[in-house]
């Protein structure tokens, strides 16, 4: 289980800082992409936009022409007009596109392109990107400051163009059969599509049941489904031609210019890229709220709300009854942020007997496996906060930027000869002989491939030390397929719209350049503390670090173990054959005795892959 500080509450601001006229849209997108001749098929993409009716439960359209087809889901944060609806047809620019996501200087863009004499018959950020793509055309995504998923179509050439934002928070799913191309916001829509090939990668799922159900781009659990890796624009040319560039990526050395600076020359620098993080993720002309668990990262951001002059805020925090004499709840911080700062604060309790239903209803909502217990906490908070406001700002990725776990201390002990050895012992959950333990031999893929993957990883220039290096796979590869992925997907479940300003890319560049040695301080992230410092409780900056299981799921009994034994022996498992019988009916003798060095349930691991699959009909 990864450090989930600072996300099980949230803090709605009453106030809107900036009427937008139409700004927002956290919504799915599919479509079809053929290159055989023939036309692309209609009905297919309606299946697939169809699934996401709750990432975009207020409209819909599809468009066709020729051989693409394109289809989306709509969430409208405000009265978006019809001129806004999608997909959006440019006719001047000879362009249609689908997009997911919110560009935060949308506005400042629109300005720009109107001066190069490019005309808008709409007031929102979709036909901003359109019109970015028809002045600088590939290099569109340089100027984009946000969290975006986007395709565009151009009439004349009949070229796809796929892009997704730096740090991958918004997702986009492809599958590709000869001549045809499908893509899509989740996994199981293009299973709806139909016609993918649902058989297990065994590289994949060496990845999941060893790097944390981890599996890196581009591949997911399924064979026939990738993921577009973050940063990255893709480009489909009708004769089959496919070419794609990485257009963004943080270098981890120092930095010249920086290197005079004292430590409160960082903390000052950090403070200001935040605050401009957090006021940009404050557009909106609805209540824009905070995901709070009162532990340092998201305190941080309801802090800086209110030194903007955010006004009536009311906060909800989420919490689990204790199992097996883990604690559930951290209340008593979330307490003193509500306390320090004024809020209307609601506490909701969740008892252990009450996890089965939710625990289905947010492995539906996995676009893949995910083994956090936070997805089920995500879920229901969800769940509540979505009735009171449709965006919140999340603490997510501050641990990722600014050194906040344990294994990055023993990194920069160890130097970059022993990076690997030393960050596998602290997060892998197994090696190659534990793979040979648990699976069946017709799912080894051989070797240890994600031992190897994160050796590449940690092997790549540029990242001045282990611990640059240590920093720099957990922003590019974890924190994007763990912990993003699982706000995302949990939040959308709901229709609603979860901003990370952690994640501004530019405060990500300025971290990622800021010296080790001041984020492993104070035992992590200390130049983050000395922020806090400046506004926050002591009491919640120099606490525990906070690891919030839902103990339910951590320490299995009664309904949730037979939970996980129904899955493991369901007739689809037996069929599938994954998993060694002797090794599951080990486990199951004892439920909680194996644990990964991150504190998660091995059994829980095994169930959790079978509920998703069953769950979604691959069987």
């Amino acid at each position: 289980m990864i450090a989930a500080e600072g996300h099980f509450a949230i803090v709605s601001t009453g106030e809107s800082r900036q009427p937008l006229a139409a700004l927002l849209r956290m919504c799915g997108l599919a479509g079809e992409f053929r290159r055989d001749g023939s036309r692309a098929d209609v009905a297919a993409v309606e299946r697939m936009a169809a699934t996401m009716h709750d990432r975009g439960p207020d409209d819909s359209g599809v468009w066709s022409q020729g051989p693409v087809a394109l289809g989306h889901r709509r969430l409208k944060i405000i009265d978006l007009s019809a001129a806004s609806g999608q997909p959006l047809i440019d006719p001047a620019a000879g362009l249609t596109g689908v997009f997911n996501g919110c560009i935060y200087n949308y506005q400042e863009l629109r300005a720009e392109l109107q001066a190069k004499g490019h005309r808008f018959f709409s007031s929102g950020d979709t036909e901003v990107v359109l019109k970015a793509y028809a002045e600088w055309g590939l290099d569109f995504v340089d100027h984009l400051i946000g969290m975006f998923a986007v395709a565009i179509t151009e009439r004349d050439s009949g070229r796809l163009v796929l892009a997704r934002d730096r740090l991958g928070i918004k997702p986009l799913y492809l599958a590709e059969t000869p001549g045809v191309l499908r893509f899509a916001s989740t996994l199981p829509a293009l299973l709806a599509g139909g016609g993918i090939d649902t058989s297990i990668d065994p590289v994949a799922l060496a990845h999941y049941l060893s790097f944390h159900s981890i599996v890196p781009p581009p591949r997911t659990i399924l064979r026939g489904v990738t993921k577009l890796p973050p940063a990255t624009v893709r480009v489909y040319e009708p004769d089959g031609r496919v070419t794609e560039h990485v257009y963004w990526r943080p270098d981890f050395t120092r930095s010249a210019e920086r290197a005079g600076w004292s430590e409160k020359d960082w903390q000052d620098a950090l403070l200001e890229s935040l605050t401009t993080a957090v006021r940009r993720r404050m557009v909106a002309d609805v209540p824009v709220g905070v995901l709070l668990s009162g532990g340092l990262d998201s305190s941080l951001v309801v802090a800086l709300l209110a030194g903007e002059g955010q006004r009536g805020l009311s906060t909800f925090s989420i919490g689990f009854e204790a199992v097996g004499g883990r604690s559930g709840d951290e209340f008593v911080y979330s307490d003193l942020i509500a306390e320090r700062f004024g809020t209307d604060h609601h506490k909701i309790q969740i008892a252990a007997n009450d996890l089965v239903p939710p625990l289905e209803s947010a492995v539906a909502a996995m676009s893949e496996p995910m083994v956090s217990h936070d997805c089920v906490a995500f879920y229901l908070l969800s769940e509540v906060v979505s009735q009171h406001v449709k965006v919140v700002q999340s603490g997510q990725g501050a641990d990722e930027i600014l050194g906040g776990y344990h294994w990055y201390p023993p990194l920069a002990q160890a130097g970059r000869e022993a990076a690997l050895d030393t960050y596998a012992k602290a997060f892998f959950d197994r090696d190659a002989a534990g793979l040979a333990r648990v699976l069946n031999p017709a799912y080894l893929a051989g070797g240890d491939p994600a031992r190897e993957f994160v050796a590449a990883h940690l092997g790549r220039p540029g990242a001045a030390t282990a611990v640059d290096a240590g920093l720099r796979i957990d922003t590019e590869v974890m924190l994007i397929d763990d912990p993003v992925k699982r706000v995302d997907n949990m939040t959308m479940a709901h229709g609603l719209e979860a901003r990370v300003p952690f994640l501004d890319h530019e405060f990500v560049e300025l971290a990622a350049t800021c010296p080790p040695e001041l984020k492993l301080a104070q035992g992590g992230k200390g130049v983050l503390k000395e922020i806090g410092r400046r506004m926050l409780p002591w009491d919640v900056i120099d606490r525990p670090k906070g690891y919030f299981p839902v103990p339910g799921l951590t320490h299995l009994e009664g309904k949730l173990l037979d939970r996980v034994n129904d899955a493991l022996h369901a007739p689809e498992a037996r069929r599938r054959g994954l998993f060694r019988d002797e090794y599951v009916n080990e486990l199951l003798r004892d439920p909680n005795r194996e644990l990964t060095p991150l504190r998660g349930n091995k059994l829980w691991q095994l169930g959790l892959l079978e509920m998703w699959l069953q769950n979604h009909g691959i069987g």
